[in-house]
């Protein structure tokens, strides 16, 4: 079993309906709530987090310069196809 290093306490207020579920999840899998939670912010962390953090690297990018014009690039995929027909 690998060792995670744990990070300081954390506090958070929860509405009580999603404290139950997880207390609720945590009661049927005889698991602890902090490995519930740990469960849901990795599933967010891989789906969503992962894309709000590709956006902003995407953003950065284009604003460091590396992007392409929409217009400029669809024009250069329609002389492909157009070249690709004759």
């Amino acid at each position: 079993m690998s060792e995670h290093k744990l990070s300081d306490p954390i506090t958070m207020r929860l509405p009580t309906d999603v404290l139950s579920e997880i207390e609720e999840i945590a009661e049927i899998c005889n698991r602890s709530r902090s490995w519930v939670f740990v469960r849901a912010l990795k599933s967010y962390l891989a789906a969503e987090g992962r894309e709000i953090i590709e956006l902003a690297e995407a953003k950065r990018d284009i604003d460091d310069g590396q992007g392409r014009d929409l217009d400029e690039l669809i024009e250069e995929v329609d002389a492909i196809v157009k070249g690709a027909a004759a």
